[in-house]
């Protein structure tokens, strides 16, 4: 898992300049989902939903900072329950007082509780002992001004922390030649996940002189665009940002995401050192959720645009699965129909025949908002009972429905009552541009994504009953 990852900045995803030659590799024999998303298009609420199984409403993780609670039900803690040796190397975001949420291993430093999670804290001693800091972390464009190369507070897994444990723990998990105690027969449930490339962008002086003038520009804006970067003159916009600048931060993103290709490429090696075959492993590859680089006007993340919302999607299945669903030798299938990272609960339950939980085991007793995604998998043609619908929300005030090509978005304090809806159709629109919410052609589609807005406890109109998205019971 990497953070903050468009799914258009990969290889096998057809960008032509990223080098990403590890999961280039695995998704040709993988099924790759083009229309993946987040839950919540922002870190700490889309790694909770993720990991619960649930739509931020579902789970209550709907801001920066909300954590599940302790001791939630977790598709780690459910394979760990069936004997599961489930290790985490690298970011979960977990800042509560449980730092395991289910993993019985946590590998690297990414484990800290937030002040508001300590019971009893002294509010003005913390007030007292805060140091003031001049790093403004969502200061969008300080961060693309300071991009290019060095190292930075999301980078320190280049070199050391959740990377540099995964080796001596694999060895010690299938061999412990000290011990003479290996635990290779325990099934083992492993997740790495970088913090890169997440701002700030920072990379090495390789791979920036590589990417510098290579990468695509993301930025639009036909003035901008055209005199600022085709023309090459240093004009500055109205947040100081040069054309200079744009093009070295896109290049230390790029640059970062070939940093966790390589790394990727290290556990891999690390596996097939003491004899793992890694075609009788599910591999999965996903993101928290993607980042802008300059498209409509900003950089980051927290945006209902296919750049924030939409995330990579590809698992691997064994090679023995393979043959079962008659997929090509090194012939990737792709599947179109729209789906949600918190769809992995069920999935990976699935992969791993461990049957789901109890809806009351789960968080809040409100059941999974989780679909196993086999049946795309397994076939080579498109799934017509598939409910093509996916859901991600943002701050507990913002919806976005997608359903086919269509994307309907529900913002509960917009500025006027004409900025609260926006449709797109982004068979006619990749570029989200046109909102078409006033369309007549639109009217019956428009009127099923009100109810459904309904439905999901947005709007005027909301269900205060809600529980969850109201999806297929818990079975697979």
């Amino acid at each position: 898992m990497s953070d903050e990852h468009r799914p258009d900045v990969l290889g096998y995803a057809g960008n032509n300049v990223v080098r990403t030659p590890v999961l280039d590799s695995i998704a040709q024999d993988a099924v790759v989902f083009n229309n993946a998303y987040t839950p919540s298009p922002i870190c700490i609420p889309a790694r909770q939903c993720l990991a619960a199984g649930q739509l931020p409403r579902t789970c209550k993780a709907q801001r920066y900072g909300d954590d599940i609670p302790p001791f939630s039900m977790t598709w780690a803690k459910r394979l760990s329950q069936f004997g599961y040796a489930s290790v985490c190397a690298g970011k979960l975001h977990h800042d509560g007082p449980d730092q395991m949420q289910g993993w019985t291993t946590r590998i690297g430093s990414d484990m800290n509780v937030e002040p508001k999670y300590i019971p009893g804290r002294d509010d003005q001693s913390f007030k007292a002992f805060r140091h003031p800091s001049s790093y403004r972390s969502r200061d969008e464009a300080g961060e693309v001004v300071r991009a290019g190369v060095g190292h930075g507070r999301y980078t320190h897994d280049r070199d050391a922390h959740a990377l540099a444990g995964v080796k001596p723990f694999i060895e010690h998990h299938y061999n412990d030649v000290y011990a003479d105690k290996p635990c290779a027969n325990q099934p083992l449930l492993l997740k790495v996940s970088f913090n890169r490339p997440h701002l700030p962008y920072l990379t090495t002086e390789e791979k920036i002189n590589y990417y510098l003038n290579r990468v695509p520009i993301y930025v639009q804006g036909p003035d901008f665009e055209h005199h600022a970067l085709n023309r090459g003159k240093a004009v500055v916009d109205e947040d100081g940002i040069t054309a200079r600048d744009i093009r070295k931060a896109t290049a230390a993103y790029y640059g970062m995401v070939e940093e966790i290709d390589e790394d990727y490429g290290k556990v891999i090696t690390d596996l097939e050192h003491v004899g793992q075959d890694m075609d009788d492993w599910w591999i999965v590859f996903t993101a928290d959720h993607g980042s802008m680089l300059g498209q409509h006007g900003t950089w980051s993340k927290g945006k209902f645009y296919e750049g924030s919302v939409r995330v990579p999607l590809m698992i691997r299945p064994p090679k023995s699965v393979r043959q079962q669903w008659g997929m090509t030798p090194g012939q990737t299938r792709f599947v179109d129909q729209n789906v949600n990272t918190s769809d992995l609960f069920t999935t990976i339950c699935q992969m791993a025949d461990v049957p789901l939980p109890e809806k009351e085991t789960t968080v809040f007793g409100a059941g999974l908002d989780s679909r196993s995604l086999f049946p795309l998998m397994q076939s080579d043609t498109a799934v017509t009972d598939w409910n093509d619908e996916t859901i991600s929300q943002f701050a507990g005030k913002e919806l976005m429905i997608k359903r086919g090509a269509l994307k309907y978005q529900f913002y509960e304090n917009a500025q006027s009552p004409q900025m609260a809806e926006v449709l797109f159709d982004l068979d006619a629109d990749a570029s989200e541009r046109v909102n078409l919410i006033n369309e007549p052609r639109y009217v019956k589609a428009l009127a099923g994504f009100r109810a459904r807005c309904a439905q999901l406890g947005f709007g005027p109109d909301a269900d205060e009953a809600y529980v969850n998205a109201g999806y297929a019971p818990l079975s697979h």
